[in-house]
């Protein structure tokens, strides 16, 4: 028996509410109370309304589904006498309650993903975030708890009082004018670049600077890029997508080696030449001379710079852009400078391209999002960006300094590479190991530290090692990190 009075609904016309896109058409005659509680505790058991939500004011809701207000009121009612929603004052009605889910299907668990597969895939990278572990020594991670929160909030105030209305519309796919400026700026001052800001264009982050690189040199006919090796993963992974291939090319002592390069006819090349990935290694002087040769006689250089402010005990290397801009496309960003979350990088490329690259953002994404983009100008013009770099520098160096003494105690026979700048290490270790450097990956884990196998990194052959980072953890999670390493090698030796 219905405890409400239920009006005539005319049912010729739409009557409905976004609110779980109820319709009172589909309402049997004189059972709208029935038909309104029904559907909302299949709501509540398919997950559509979890414990906590939030339900429409009986008011709101009638007047949404033109049924008398005492309709919602019952139907509302009989939840709440089952125990599934509950009336919280001025805090309205919500679910407190939800069914227990179904068992689960018999048969064995689905195997989790596991991170250090000696074959990693781009789902190898996720699985290895997601992991829980008590320190990480995960390199490209930068210290997130120095994120100037205060400065930021500062410049975002700043910004939202002199915001007009109309900036809250639709950007300029190629990035805001005040953030080409900063950036052009940033990168005359400290990478010895000079471009226009109308050069600049604004991505999220490298990866998609990569990808949309990628895909406008294969629509080109561009099909092959060279990478370093070893050489980073992820970036490798990145231009994979787009292209037909990545071939490697070996780094020594000074970089890249031009001559591999020319040996494998690729027409484009993918460097770090500031801060090798993962070696550490700078492109030497005359190795550059040599690339600019190569790259004078028509190949294209793709240039990640993606840590070289981070330095300690050597002196600024100027970017392969500054000196050949007609043959090299730059990327980086603020993912090492601030944080990753921010999602905002900067892309200059040679003229040639620079219409498709803009036509791959503007479908891409049609731009960052302006407010991040504004309250980062700021921050860069202001001074406070560098302020941040110059608290930076000396607290990585001391956390670089307590790894290398770290790894000299507990790693006896390790070779550490690539100290002098970066927010990483990449240590080898000597013939004779008695384990892979994933098994040894797998194995710290495991014991709650997260390292990456240097042979995730390395296509051509290589030592077994890791790639370490040290910018994100304190000097004694870094010691505890690599004592658990050394224990670990001990008893798999």
């Amino acid at each position: 028996m219905n405890r409400s009075i239920e009006p005539a609904v005319d049912r010729s016309k739409p009557v409905g509410a976004d609110f779980l896109q109820l319709d009172t058409a589909d309402a049997p005659p004189g059972g709208l109370a029935d038909w309104l509680a029904g559907r909302l505790r299949r709501a509540i058991a398919d997950g559509r309304l979890p414990a906590g939500s939030r339900l429409p004011a009986t008011r709101v809701l009638a007047a949404e589904l033109r049924v008398s207000r005492g309709v919602v009121t019952d139907a509302y009612g009989r939840l709440a006498e089952e125990g599934q929603i509950a009336g919280r004052g001025r805090g309205g009605t919500v679910v407190v309650a939800t069914p227990a889910p179904p068992p689960p299907p018999a048969g064995p668990p689905a195997p989790a993903p596991a991170p250090f597969d000696a074959a990693p895939v781009p789902a190898s990278f996720d699985a290895l975030r997601a992991a829980p572990a008590r320190i990480n020594l995960s390199p490209g991670v930068p210290d997130l708890a120095a994120f100037p929160r205060a400065a930021w909030l500062r410049a975002e105030r700043a910004v939202l009082d002199r915001l007009s209305a109309h900036e809250f519309g639709y950007g300029d796919p190629r990035g805001t004018p005040a953030l080409r400026r900063a950036v052009a700026h940033w990168l005359a001052r400290n990478r010895g670049i000079r471009a226009d800001p109308d050069e600049v264009l604004i991505v999220a982050g490298a990866a998609q600077a990569l990808a949309l690189l990628g895909q406008v040199l294969g629509q080109a006919g561009l099909t092959e890029v060279a990478v370093e090796d070893p050489g980073s993963l992820g970036t490798r992974q990145h231009l994979g997508h787009w292209l037909t291939a990545t071939p490697p090319v070996p780094v020594d002592a000074d970089g890249i080696r031009v001559d591999a390069l020319r040996a494998t006819g690729a027409p484009a090349v993918l460097l770090t030449p500031a801060h090798q990935f993962p070696a550490g290694v700078v492109l030497g002087g005359e190795r550059r001379r040599e690339l600019l040769r190569w790259a004078g006689e028509g190949g294209l250089v793709i240039e990640d710079d993606y840590d070289a402010e981070h330095r300690y005990d050597r002196a600024p290397v100027p970017a392969l852009r500054g000196v050949l801009p007609e043959q090299v496309c730059y990327t980086g960003s603020v993912s090492k400078l601030l944080a990753p979350a921010l999602r905002t990088g900067w892309l200059l490329v040679p003229p040639r391209h620079r219409e498709a690259v803009l036509a791959a953002k503007r479908f891409a994404d049609l731009g960052n999002a302006v407010l991040p983009q504004l309250v980062l100008a700021r921050l860069m013009e202001s001074g406070e960006l560098e302020r941040h770099l110059r608290l930076l520098r000396p607290r990585h160096r001391r956390r670089r300094d307590a790894m290398i003494a770290a790894i000299g105690a507990h790693l006896p026979g390790a070779v550490v590479h690539g100290a002098a700048a970066g927010l990483h290490l990449m240590v080898t270790f000597p013939a004779g190991l008695d384990c892979t450097d994933t098994e040894l990956a797998t194995a710290a884990l495991a014991h709650g530290v997260k390292v990456q196998p240097l042979s995730w990194h390395a296509r051509l052959p290589h030592p077994p090692g890791l790639v370490l980072g040290y910018a994100a953890g304190a000097p004694g999670e870094i010691t505890e990190g690599v004592a658990v390493l050394g224990g670990l090698l001990r008893r798999m030796g």
